[in-house]
């Protein structure tokens, strides 16, 4: 599952735009094959009073913290290749409008740390895993 929290003032983000950068941020996963209901987007709304960048009170800056635990990266190509899609897909809501600071970093959890319903997920690439993209659900499945 990516897991990505995103920290910002309330303000930061209307609820349309929060819509949109979710669904961007599914299809980066959807286009490699994982299920959409993998993909998890949490705005964490953070005061003015709660962000300090550099000892300095902060309204304009955005913290994304991604999670990684469907798929770990094979390679540092691997990782640039995501670092760069990830940033293609973030530059309309942060870069394009020119007021923001924003921070980007991924941590890899290892899969056999990970349930989704109680349920162990498929391996990669299987055919359960297909199935559970199809259905965009967690099933039972059997090796």
């Amino acid at each position: 599952m990516p897991l990505w929290r995103v920290f910002s003032h309330p303000s930061t983000f209307t609820p349309a735009q929060r819509e949109a950068l979710s669904t961007d941020i599914t299809s980066i996963y959807t286009r490699g094959g994982l299920p959409a209901f993998y993909v998890n987007v949490i705005f964490i709304d953070v005061p003015e009073t709660a962000v300090y960048v550099g000892g300095k009170p902060r309204t304009n800056f955005v913290r994304f913290v991604v999670e990684h635990i469907a798929r770990n990266f094979q390679s540092t190509e691997h990782m640039k290749g995501f670092m760069d899609r990830a940033e293609a897909k973030l530059k309309p809501y942060v870069a394009d409008r020119g007021n923001l600071d924003w921070e980007i970093h991924v941590s890899e959890t290892p899969r056999p740390l990970w349930r989704i319903q109680g349920l162990e997920p498929p391996p990669a690439n299987s055919e359960a895993e297909k199935e559970w993209f199809m259905k965009d659900r967690a099933l039972q499945w059997k090796l």
